[in-house]
């Protein structure tokens, strides 16, 4: 996964190619990153950015969010493998406890993650694939196609299962190979609906879903501002 750059597109994004079979119906096993919860109960951390964690994020000086005002939080998710992991989050400070009781209520509800690490610099340089689906927080980059920052540069969104929750705007969809789940007649693992059990718990901290925006619809993306 994600070792073969697409042709890109005059936008700059990469083209749009047809989903490969191998993920129509995506349900990938997780990398561990962190050591797996030790017992079959969610558990979950806060604490402030340490000094590693941060060098392999995408912060910088000039970000919106200083770094004194972001955390660092471990969370316990349950992978389309049907096992236990421990992924992690950068998140604003104002909304750690917001997500801990979110990721609790997809813990508690066996709702599914392929993976959840922090986003790097390499991640943002790196050509396009169209085949990521890490569930992320903090990106210190502008909002798609615009020059003004996105809620994730302030710490304060989530992109939940990306693939299985593209972005789409006229006829890109992001990723670019996500077309398969373009479809939200299929119902398969993974994927966010108006009314389930993800969209209930970001409402219940006071986040809005991009899922429900007429244009662009992004329906991987929960935000404390709208935004």
């Amino acid at each position: 996964m994600g070792a073969r750059p697409l042709p890109k597109r005059p936008d700059g994004f990469g083209a749009v190619l047809p989903t490969p079979q191998e993920l129509v119906n995506r349900a990938l096993p997780t990398t561990d990153v962190l050591p797996a919860p030790k017992e079959n109960r969610f558990a979950s951390t806060v604490s402030a950015v340490p000094a590693d964690v941060l060098a392999r994020s995408t912060w910088q000086q000039g970000c919106p969010v200083r770094k004194e005002d972001l955390r660092y939080l471990t969370l316990s998710f349950w992978g389309f493998d049907g096992r236990q992991h421990t992924g992690e989050l950068l998140v604003n400070a104002s909304a750690a406890d917001a997500m801990v009781t979110v990721f609790g209520k997809l813990w508690a509800a066996k709702f599914p993650l392929e993976e959840m690490r922090i986003s790097s610099r390499a991640d943002l340089d790196r050509a396009p694939t169209g085949d990521g689906n890490n569930t992320s927080a903090f990106v210190c980059r502008p909002a798609r196609g615009l020059t003004t920052w996105s809620a994730h540069a302030l710490g304060i969104a989530v992109d939940i299962n990306p693939f299985c929750n593209p972005y789409l705007r006229g006829d890109l969809v992001l990723p670019e190979l996500a077309g398969a789940y373009v479809n939200r007649t299929r119902r398969s693992p993974g994927m966010v609906f108006s009314g389930d059990v993800v969209t209930r718990a970001f409402s219940s901290v006071g986040w809005t879903w991009g899922g429900s925006w007429r244009s662009p619809k992004d329906l991987m993306h929960f935000s404390a501002n709208g935004k």
